[in-house]
């Protein structure tokens, strides 16, 4: 087993990571099948068994090549070439990974052998190539530390409010229709005054404003992912 580690700062509560906890995504190239098996993780024990279980699945592949990377600032990161010519397979992984800033994650790509040798540009280009495919597949998130706002109004004032959180890019959580409207959105800590402020001049202070506690939430993340490599850029 190799690993490396590097000096690639994530903001403090937020991040990026697959949209779905596990993922499965197959190719082939040249007769060989490439299958990109990803899932979210919060520590190494999880990742170790995740790999494990893929060497159970996939115990007569070829290969079974993996990387992962953990940790608020990235400081956990760690990838397996697991028989292929060294640094062609484990390392472009991870750097997919870092590049493109996905964290909280552990990937194994698994090589059932076609016959036909790729060479090891070829190995660099499949092996990054099917991690990219497999996030691409399945999309990306940003989860981010919002507190959860709810903002309680008249059934006259709701439309209003809906438009207005529209256009401020605010995404609505969550809407109650009881005596009056509740719609529920995500704030964060350092945005909560400016916000508050804005939604009482909008509504001329006809909202009552509760404020709970942090918690993660997810949003669509629209990036384009991208399979360059220290060796392939």
């Amino acid at each position: 087993m190799a690993g490396n580690q590097v000096e690639h700062v994530s903001e403090l509560g937020k991040y990026i990571t697959i949209a779905n906890q596990q993922v499965t995504w197959e190719r082939t190239i040249k007769k060989s099948r490439f299958i990109v098996s990803m899932t979210r993780v919060s520590n190494e024990e999880e990742a170790k068994e995740f790999i494990e279980s893929i060497n159970v699945k996939h115990r007569k592949a070829t290969h079974n090549v993996w990387a992962y990377m953990l940790g608020n600032r990235n400081e956990v990161q760690r990838y397996s070439d697991n028989g292929e010519p060294a640094g062609t397979a484990g390392v472009p992984m991870l750097e997919v990974l870092k590049n493109n800033a996905i964290r909280d994650i552990a990937v194994v790509v698994t090589r059932y052998f076609g016959g036909i040798k790729l060479g090891a540009g070829g190995l660099v280009r499949a092996y990054a190539g099917t991690v990219v495919g497999g996030v691409e597949d399945c999309g990306l998130i940003e989860r981010i530390q919002r507190h959860e706002v709810s903002l309680k109004v008249s059934y006259s004032q709701y439309e209003s409010l809906a438009y207005w959180l529209k256009k401020h890019d605010h995404e609505i959580l969550d809407t109650d229709y009881t005596a009056d409207v509740i719609i529920k959105v995500a704030i964060a800590d350092d945005d909560m005054m400016t916000f508050k402020a804005a939604v009482i001049d909008e509504l001329a202070g006809q909202v009552e404003i509760v404020v709970g506690g942090i918690d993660w939430f997810e949003v669509p993340y629209p990036q384009r992912v991208s399979a360059k490599t220290e060796t392939l850029k």
